[in-house]
């Protein structure tokens, strides 16, 4: 079964240091809360990546980062000190709160705008067409492992909410205009383009469409 997170921070954490290692680097993070029943091996979503637990003592833990992590991600350009979004794999037994988030970031977003709207803050968030073509208005969308809801929807560019919870108890708060953001996607998106072009499947099989189902009958039903 695929490890899968729900975009509902646990808390927060640090980088506190930043090493080589091979062809990708080695984060030491420091987390603000115990992180109890941890263990090597154990994934942790940093930002909204999927990343493996290879030490740990206490609260401060180490991942490894490989090259792709590097070039699809924000962790490329990280320094030591930068604060950090985290959430254990969750359970069989948890409630998912937010959405079904994978941790494999599909691209960097930058932030455009941030305006006050009320006690919340709209952020706009501006992203390649490549990401945003598996996005729709009111869906789900993971910014930096955060599960956030679509409120509009440009060719390159999403909106979202941010509650003032929200905004205390992430790093989007602290987010500036300009800086990089890990996006990722809701997969059900993903699955459905893949269903509709009638690709091959890992076993070689061709994905067959239903004579009832076709891009028409999905706007309709809401999925596009």
């Amino acid at each position: 079964m695929d490890i899968m997170f729900t975009g509902i921070i646990e808390g927060l954490g640090s980088i506190g240091a930043i090493r080589p290692a091979g062809q990708g680097k080695r984060l030491t993070i420091k987390a603000d809360y115990a992180l109890d029943q941890t263990k090597i091996g154990d994934s942790i979503a940093v930002n909204g990546a999927c990343l493996t637990v290879v030490k740990i003592n206490g609260s401060t833990f180490e991942v490894d980062l490989s090259p792709e992590t590097l070039a699809t991600s924000t962790f490329d350009k990280a320094k030591q000190g930068d604060r950090l979004n985290l959430e254990r794999a969750m359970r069989l037994s948890d409630r998912i709160d937010g959405h079904l988030v994978l941790g494999h970031v599909d691209g960097i977003g930058i932030i455009e705008q941030q305006e006050k709207l009320g006690t919340a803050i709209g952020v706009t968030i501006a992203v390649p067409e490549a990401v945003s073509r598996y996005m729709i208005h009111k869906g789900s969308v993971a910014v930096d492992g955060i599960s956030l809801t679509i409120n509009a929807l440009a060719p390159k560019s999403f909106t979202v909410s941010i509650i003032p919870h929200t905004g205390r108890s992430t790093t989007i708060g602290m987010k500036q205009k300009g800086q990089p953001v890990n996006i990722e996607t809701d997969m059900i998106g993903k699955y459905v383009e893949r269903f509709m072009r009638g690709e091959s499947m890992p076993d070689g099989e061709k994905s067959t469409t239903s004579p009832g189902i076709d891009m028409e009958f999905l706007a309709k039903s809401g999925f596009l």
